[in-house]
C-alpha cells in the first residue's frame, strides 16, 4: 500500500508538473501573444504615421502649387486689367492712323503735326496701360497662329505663304495677344 501510495503520489506530482509546465507555457505563449500584438500595434501605427506623412505632404505641395497658381493668375489680370477698355479703344487708334495718312496726303502740316501730337499722346497712354504693337513685315512667313488672313491674292512664287500687304495691325497686352494682325498672303 505503501508503494501504491508512493506511486499515486508521483502521478499526483507529476500530474502538477505537467499542469505547472502547462500553464508556464500558455504563460509564454500569452506574453508571446502580447508582444506580438504590441508589435503588430507598433507596425500599425508606424503605417498610419507614414500615410498621414504622406497625407501631408500631397496636401502642402497642392497648397504650394495653388498659391503659386493664384499669384500668377493675380499678376496676369494685374497685367491685363484694362484689357476690355484699350479693345474699345484700338478702332479709335486705327482712325487716327487713317486720318494721319489722308491729312499727310493732303499736305497740311500744320494740321499733320497737331494730329500727330494728339495720336503720340493716345498711343503713349495706351503703351502705359500695357498695349504692345505685334510686328509683322511685308515679306514675313504666315502663321496662322499669330497672324489672320483676310484674303489671298496670287503673285509672285516668292510671296506664296508669306504677308504681302499688313490691313490692320495686331496688339497684345503681356503676354496675350488682344487682336491679331489681319493680313493678306499670297498664293
Amino acid at each position: 500500500m505503501k508503494r501504491k501510495h508512493n506511486k499515486n503520489q508521483k502521478q499526483t506530482q507529476k500530474q502538477a508538473q505537467k499542469r505547472k509546465d502547462e500553464n508556464v507555457q500558455n504563460d509564454i505563449e500569452m506574453q508571446e501573444e502580447k508582444q506580438e500584438e504590441k508589435l503588430s500595434e507598433v507596425e500599425k501605427l508606424q503605417e498610419e504615421l507614414k500615410n498621414e506623412k504622406d497625407k501631408y505632404l500631397r496636401l502642402y505641395a497642392e497648397f504650394e502649387n495653388f498659391r503659386k497658381r493664384t499669384a500668377k493668375e493675380r499678376l496676369e489680370l494685374f497685367e491685363t486689367a484694362g484689357e476690355n477698355l484699350v479693345k474699345e479703344l484700338l478702332p479709335v487708334l486705327d482712325d487716327f492712323e487713317r486720318a494721319l495718312t489722308e491729312i499727310k496726303r493732303e499736305g497740311d502740316d500744320n494740321l499733320f503735326k497737331g494730329v500727330v501730337l494728339i495720336y503720340d499722346k493716345f498711343k503713349n497712354t495706351l503703351k502705359k496701360a500695357g498695349l504692345k504693337d505685334v510686328e509683322v513685315e511685308k515679306g514675313d512667313e504666315f502663321n496662322p497662329e499669330i497672324h489672320e488672313a483676310i484674303a489671298q491674292i496670287p503673285g509672285d512664287k516668292k510671296m506664296i505663304g508669306k504677308i504681302v500687304d499688313v490691313v490692320e495691325k495686331g496688339y497684345a497686352m503681356g503676354n496675350k495677344t488682344i487682336r491679331f494682325p489681319k493680313v493678306v498672303t499670297g498664293k
